[in-house]
């Protein structure tokens, strides 16, 4: 049997989802998609693995079980998805579904506890009784034609098709579809910024479904030599990256829920991980963060100042750099306008920042590119390999680039093309200044402009219009009033033929 394509898999997941279209929302039925689709890899996987040890060790029960015990994971009797299709017409399907992942939990702890937590496939939010039945049927005849065992389906095609359905659950989520999925394009945009190294500790504070968090790290090319750490504040968001990390081989991604701001978690001892790269798309000013609780930080995160209480972006900010590894971590982290120019608290703690010398980079990105906003944002870099004892510690210098009109216009939202990515890198990392698009500005220039760091301020983009022929433009006046006033008499002429007039 002839391996499956991308193409092939991607239409067949999304087909699934007619299921539950017009039930529940997309931010909502994406999980139950997802959890599916994972489900039936676990199934595939363990059931290929079962063949090939009975191939092997022929009637040796015991061996073959020692054998799958050893595996990446365990798939308990009466959890794997065959057993959940032969039941599929059982009043309690939904019952049957929620006991299989609880199994799985409970039998792979330290890799997949808690994953299954916030869904249930017998919850009233898929209908009443008979409905709900009906359209879990629905589900599980559609996900028992995929077969996405390793012989037929790469993992990696398996992964890209995960983040393909959590592509287009968010674009089909409006607003909420931002909060768990950062595009591919700006992703790998921030991977070849940070360009991690090979060993390098990674971490997104603000993790999402992980989509932002593996870009990065596969930027280290061919080499596995990297460990990953997110954070992730909504219960099944997190869900969803534990799962991603599994499909995407990263078992060992230390993914954790909570709160970052008010409770973080990603800690060694009594200390917060420090880390090599640093990088997120946190929600855009979010109100209501912890400002009242933030002056009693037990790590003394807001040192150079408490962010206010109705917009956490330096809160996130402020986080992300204190958490970069002393003298050499770096951070990437996008953030909407109004952080570069914005007074008050923010004004205040963005002057300590440069101050300190850890900015490196400013970078206008266009407007529209992310789910459920169509503002434009920035990409703000911060390297503390510019403090004092660090490589960069003689640089004084920060490279604004205004990359807003490079982009591909789709039908409702715009894209990065790699032409701009290539650009936007190779001006960053070479600090080349060009005309009208990059500069590297000293940072007692940004001093005199009061710390503020709108792009416009330090690279001008005005286009002088071209000059205009008085003489030719009164030619093509007469022209068109010449003809104007020949329709009209024709027109004139129909009509009274016509006896309108």
């Amino acid at each position: 049997m002839k391996p499956i394509t991308q193409e092939e898999l991607n239409s067949t997941l999304w087909k699934a989802c007619d299921t539950f279209r017009g039930v529940i929302d997309p931010s909502d039925y994406k999980n139950y998609i997802l959890v599916m689709l994972f489900l039936k890899y676990l199934s595939d996987v363990a059931k290929e693995r079962r063949a090939e040890l009975e191939a092997r060790y022929g009637g040796n029960v015991e061996m073959i079980e020692r054998q799958l015990a050893r595996e990446r994971f365990v798939l308990p009797e009466r959890s794997d998805f065959d057993y959940l299709y032969k039941n599929r017409d059982r009043d309690n399907v939904g019952e049957l579904i929620d006991i299989a992942l609880e199994h799985i939990e409970d039998a792979n702890r330290q890799k997949l506890e808690g994953v299954f937590r916030k869904i249930s496939f017998n919850s009233d939010n898929l209908g009443e009784t008979k409905d709900r039945n009906r359209r879990l049927k629905n589900l599980l005849e559609d996900f028992s034609g995929l077969d996405v065992r390793p012989s037929r389906v790469d993992l990696e095609l398996l992964g890209n098709a995960y983040m393909y359905l959590i592509k287009n659950f968010a674009s089909g989520a409006g607003k909420k579809g931002g909060e768990f999925y950062t595009p591919e394009m700006v992703s790998k945009l921030l991977g070849k910024l940070l360009k991690p190294k090979p060993g390098s500790r990674i971490c997104d504070p603000a993790c999402g479904s992980g989509s932002l968090l593996n870009e990065v790290a596969h930027e280290i090319k061919g080499n596995h030599d990297y460990s990953l750490y997110g954070q992730e504040v909504n219960g099944s968001t997190w869900a969803l990256c534990k799962m991603n990390m599994f499909l995407h081989k990263e078992d060992d991604a230390k993914i954790v829920w909570g709160d970052t701001l008010n409770n973080p978690l990603l800690i060694e001892g009594d200390q917060l991980i420090r880390f090599d790269v640093v990088v997120a798309n946190p929600p855009f000013s979010l109100d209501k963060w912890g400002h009242e609780l933030a002056d009693q930080d037990r790590f003394k995160r807001y040192w150079r100042g408490l962010p206010p209480k109705s917009k956490a972006d330096f809160a996130f900010i402020t986080h992300m750099v204190e958490t970069a590894k002393p003298r050499e971590g770096r951070v990437g982290v996008i953030v909407p306008h109004g952080v570069l120019f914005r007074g008050g608290a923010e004004g205040r703690i963005r002057q300590k920042l440069i101050e300190e010398n850890v900015l490196d980079a400013v970078i206008g990105l266009p407007e529209n590119l992310f789910f459920g906003t169509g503002i434009p944002a920035a990409i703000l870099i911060f390297d503390r390999s510019r403090e004092p004892g660090g490589e960069n510690a003689g640089r004084t210098d920060v490279v604004f680039i205004d990359a807003s009109r490079d982009f591909q216009a789709g039908k409702n939202q715009n894209y990065l093309r790699e032409s701009d990515i290539e650009a936007i890198a190779a001006v960053y990392h070479g600090r080349e200044e060009r005309p009208k698009y990059s500069r590297r500005v000293p940072v007692a220039e940004i001093s005199e402009n009061d710390f503020n760091l709108n792009i416009p301020r330090y690279i001008d983009t005005f286009e002088e219009a071209a000059p205009v022929d008085l003489k030719a433009l009164q030619v093509e006046i007469d022209r068109l009033e010449g003809e104007l006033v020949e329709v009209r008499t024709k027109l004139r002429d129909h009509l009274r033929e016509l006896e309108v007039i």
